[in-house]
């Protein structure tokens, strides 16, 4: 099962990857945040591919990589360790009571266990790798 099929909103990512999203190894993390309102964990990150045919309004800016926020809504559990600035992890979405997320990456692990996803943001932008 893909990733986006547990996300409430699936239809910007799969309309962006025609319905062919990348798999959620090596991303780049940029933030992670915790909200009292659901509570919510929002987790932005790089996704490690950019699409084949992406929209021309990113074409025009030159943009190569996409980005995602996913909030998890009604959290449950969270469990944190480790952190840095150049976090590369591999991220993994299950659907068993509820949503669980886990980000691992040798000097980064997060956990957590929510009852919804979705996706808050969808964005592009140009990286200069």
């Amino acid at each position: 099962m893909q990733w986006t099929a547990l996300l409430n909103n699936p239809e910007g990512v799969n309309a962006t990857y025609q319905r062919d999203p990348p798999d959620l190894r090596g991303v780049r993390i940029h933030e992670v945040s915790l909200q009292v309102e659901g509570p919510t964990l929002k987790l932005r990150f790089d996704l490690p591919a950019y699409p084949d045919n992406p929209p021309k309004k990113w074409l025009a800016q030159k943009y190569n990589t996409v980005q995602v926020e996913l909030s998890f809504g009604g959290l449950k559990s969270i469990s944190l360790s480790g952190f840095g600035s150049e976090i590369s992890a591999d991220v993994a979405l299950t659907g068993e009571g509820g949503v669980n997320v886990t980000a691992t990456s040798p000097a980064f692990h997060l956990q957590a266990n929510a009852t919804t996803v979705f996706v808050s943001k969808l964005s592009a932008y140009a990286n200069e790798l």
